[in-house]
């Protein structure tokens, strides 16, 4: 290379300049030039700005600001409780408002908890699908990306905070913002924790008058992110095909297998010895005699008169090794739009995620106890697809009510979904419904704004613990004269558990009754509200 090339041939210059600020914030300092030093001191932070990046107009949002004086809180919407499966505990739970809002309140609940992040954001098309600050972005705004990566950063910053260590996002988008969304989440989850771009198609082919450039895209695009390399896919559903259980196993169904190497050289050989009737069989064997020998006492060995095979159990081979694809092929939304006319027949809904594409995010990406976080829910194909992908899976949706969508679209569907139709056999689920609302931090001076929070207390622990607290099982105890009370009147149940703020202390006759009584103590976190008060 040219010993006269100049890699960054701007830098000389840049460098000069701050250089020269300096100087001339140094001299209105020693002279007192207060107003001078602030412009001099915001002309040299605009110097240091990032140099490499996404770089846009940052723009505001109403729903942020109304946040430094009012405190979002989330209120039971109780005659929306769906009881579907009552002899289990854990509840889904459905937060209705401005996402914003629900976000700030899964910060306090769900802060490094959240497995599987899948969200179908507004795709800033120009046709009326994004709303900034109660206005319609269309074609004609010039800000129309600046306002979008505003509002999608604010979302997905805190998003990055809500996953778990194996966690990860799946953002839905098309090809208007795409190349945008890709450096954004570049630089919130970090280029490194970049794991694809799936392409999965929304139908086989185009039809109708085709545009002058001749190509109509057919395609949209999945980006997935980790938040660390404790992340994996769980590969696909494995075949079932050529898997019985003849013998009734209570191990499930199985397949023979055979146990002898095609690989290992003779002297490897070794003997193992059916114990029924003394049989010796000696060969290369695919395992170790360690592992084969407790394979014969947990009776996975079929001794076969020539050579023993193995019982390959198939909820041991869970998941197949084959390697996902990134491009996913046709997933048809149609379907979904059919079985929502069919469900509400009196709504419309357009251009919901096809049904099959999302059972098949959920089943690749989550284990069977995860949380899935959806948080512009739309109608709701998330919730029923994690039903209808079986597990202990549970679902976190948030969506605004915007044309009562949340009500009449969102929690309709859920609601059927439950109760089952005359094409749908319906599904056995827990749900809880919250509406956000808010605490003004200005009618309530002093110590009576912590007492008035207090007030909303209870939807937090339900959401954070995934629970119903009107169950007996499971209460909440705000102050020690509550605890006597309850001691009193003998409302205590057996294997119960209690949530208890921090400041209730617990004499020793009452932990003594706890304790005979096998009661779970829990604290109740106190960063709910903690940086609300400030």
């Amino acid at each position: 290379m040219s010993e006269d090339f100049i890699e960054r041939p701007r830098k000389n210059e840049k460098d000069g300049a701050i250089q020269y600020v300096k100087q001339l914030l140094e001299q209105a300092l020693e002279e007192h030039r207060n107003e001078d030093v602030n412009k001099l001191e915001e002309v040299f932070r605009l110097l240091q700005t990032k140099k490499y990046g996404l770089v846009w107009e940052e723009h505001a949002e109403i729903v942020e600001e109304e946040m430094k004086t009012k405190i979002p809180v989330f209120v039971e919407a109780v005659e929306k409780k769906i009881v579907g499966n009552p002899e289990v505990k854990d509840y889904n739970f459905l937060l209705e408002g401005e996402n914003l809002h629900s976000l700030h309140l899964l910060e306090k609940t769900h802060s490094g908890k959240i497995d599987v992040i899948y969200i179908d954001p507004p795709y800033n098309t120009g046709n009326k699908d994004f709303i900034y600050n109660d206005r319609i972005v269309d074609k004609s705004d010039s800000y129309s990306h600046s306002k979008w990566l505003s509002f999608m950063s604010k979302r997905l910053k805190i998003a990055k905070h809500l996953l778990s260590d194996s966690g990860v996002i799946l953002v839905s988008i098309d090809e208007n913002e795409h190349s945008q969304l890709k450096l954004l989440m570049d630089e919130i989850f970090g280029e490194h924790n970049f794991i694809e771009t799936i392409v999965w198609d929304k139908k086989s082919s185009a039809k109708g008058v085709p545009p002058r450039n001749m190509m109509v895209g057919v395609h949209e695009y999945i980006l997935a992110y980790q938040v660390s390399d404790k992340f994996r896919f769980l590969g696909e559903k494995r075949d079932e095909t050529g898997f019985k259980n003849p013998d009734n196993d209570p191990r499930g169904p199985w397949r023979e297998s055979n146990i002898k190497s095609t690989t290992k050289p003779l002297e490897e050989a070794f003997t193992i010895t059916d114990p029924n009737t003394g049989k010796e069989y000696t060969n290369t064997w695919a395992f170790s005699k360690e592992s084969l020998e407790r394979m014969i006492i947990e009776n996975r060995i079929l001794w076969k008169k020539n050579l023993p095979k193995q019982k390959e159990f198939l909820y041991n081979m869970r998941n197949s090794t084959k390697a996902l694809k990134s491009n996913w092929g046709v997933f048809d939304n149609q379907r979904t739009t059919m079985f929502l006319k069919k469900l509400l027949p009196d709504v419309q809904f357009n251009n919901p995620k096809p049904l099959e594409l999302m059972k098949y995010l959920i089943e690749v990406t989550a284990p069977e106890n995860s949380v899935i976080l959806d948080f512009f829910a739309g109608s709701g194909t998330t919730a029923q697809a994690v039903l209808e992908s079986g597990g202990n899976r549970k679902f976190i949706l948030a969506t605004n009510n915007e044309n009562n969508i949340a009500q009449e679209i969102t929690f309709a569907r859920l609601k059927k979904i439950s109760e089952g139709t005359e094409f749908y056999k319906g599904k056995d689920f827990n749900l809880k419904y919250f509406r956000t609302d808010f605490v003004d931090k200005n009618d309530f001076p002093d110590f009576q704004l912590e007492d008035e929070l207090l007030n909303y207390i209870t939807p937090l622990v339900e959401l954070e613990f995934g629970i119903d607290i009107s169950n007996p099982s499971v209460q909440i105890i705000l102050t020690e004269e509550q605890l006597g009370k309850l001691i009193k009147e003998g409302k205590l149940e057996k294997d119960s558990t209690l949530f208890l703020h921090p400041t209730v202390l617990l004499n020793n006759k009452e932990a003594e009754l706890l304790s005979k009584l096998n009661v779970t103590k829990q604290i109740i976190p106190d960063y709910y509200f903690g940086k609300d008060l400030w």
